[in-house]
């Protein structure tokens, strides 16, 4: 059940909630680990993840299989149960993505059959009403988290992603070089893509205080940076959240 519907453990935010780590494999062999967060559509849920995630070819990381936690008991969240998705069907990805007028969509969604969660799934999930009405709202320097699993790194024990704060680096209004996402300046790590931006919109602890803004992809390098002399840049880029509309689109039989 969803964590905005009762059955809270309540000393956790229901943001936290929403994001879970994303481990791939290709057979038996684990290849990665990533971030994922869950997003709810007139009843279908879905988990929303970066597309490298699931398939990139020029890097030749092709997994067949995905694996997620999700928390089991309201009452005690050390207890989780492994969600393992096939990311394949009949020779076919069961992951939806996209493409805009800039080329391919770093983003992914892959709908999950509640059927295939612990029986009383503790989780909290993103919906289109948390997406922004529009991007006007947002400025550049504008605060937001990133949440994720930098490095692998999180709450072990109660299965939690951390949050790194960010602001927005590039003018929201504009889609960043024509593509569909915007820069944020954070500290990211492998491990993090696929995680949610997100910026609070009013006081108080409800996971309605926050407006989902994008989707964590990766991070810029300028090619002739000095390794010796020079910093990374530390700027990231992050798909726009209203992809999702597209992206969970009911599909007619």
């Amino acid at each position: 059940m969803s964590l905005e519907r009762g059955a809270a453990a309540p000393q956790v935010e229901p943001l936290l909630l929403t994001t879970v780590q994303l481990s791939t494999y290709l057979g038996p062999g684990l290849l990665t680990r990533a971030s994922g967060f869950f997003f709810e559509r007139g009843g279908q849920l879905f988990l929303v993840t970066s597309r490298h995630v699931l398939f990139d070819e020029p890097s030749g990381h092709l997994p067949d299989q995905v694996e997620i936690d999700v928390h089991s008991d309201a009452d005690n969240l050390t207890r989780t149960a492994p969600v393992r998705l096939a990311l394949y069907r009949d020779g076919r990805a069961v992951w939806r993505q996209a493409r805009d007028g800039g080329g391919d969509v770093d983003v992914a969604a892959i709908e999950l059959e509640r059927a295939a969660l612990p029986p009383h799934a503790v989780m909290s999930t993103f919906t289109p009403g948390h997406l922004l009405q529009s991007l006007d709202l947002v400025e550049v320097g504008t605060s937001v988290l990133l949440l994720g699993f930098p490095l692998g790194f999180h709450d072990m024990l109660h299965r939690l992603p951390v949050a790194r704060h960010a602001i927005i680096a590039s003018s929201f209004g504009l889609r960043f070089q024509g593509q569909g996402f915007f820069l944020t300046d954070v500290r990211a790590h492998r491990g993090s893509s696929g995680g949610p931006i997100v910026m609070r919109s009013s006081a108080g602890t409800s996971l309605d205080a926050w407006k989902l803004l994008g989707v964590h992809s990766s991070g810029f390098d300028m090619g002739g940076r000095d390794r010796l002399q020079d910093d990374m840049l530390g700027l990231n880029g992050a798909w726009y959240a209203d992809i999702l509309m597209t992206l969970t689109e009911p599909i007619s039989p």
